[in-house]
């Protein structure tokens, strides 16, 4: 999994969890719907400059949305 496609899996997790929408996330953040969709669905890099405003309207670190999945015991047989 690149790294594009780890943060489009963390940060919908990351909006899930907290209950909101695209476009409220999207406001929070001062970006487009749009891009936060594509962000989520990995058709787009984000520059760190949108990491950043996307982790603080999560209130959650940039590198959260970063961290590749750890790998379960049996995924490692």
């Amino acid at each position: 999994m690149d790294l594009k496609e780890v943060m489009a899996v963390n940060l919908r997790r990351a909006r899930h969890d907290r209950k909101i929408t695209q476009e409220e996330l999207a406001a929070r953040a001062g970006l487009s719907a749009r891009y936060v969709g594509a962000i989520e669905r990995g058709d787009v890099s984000s520059s760190v400059t949108v990491l950043g405003k996307i982790a603080d309207a999560l209130a959650i670190e940039p590198a959260d949305l970063l961290k590749r999945p750890k790998r379960s015991a049996q995924a490692n047989r």
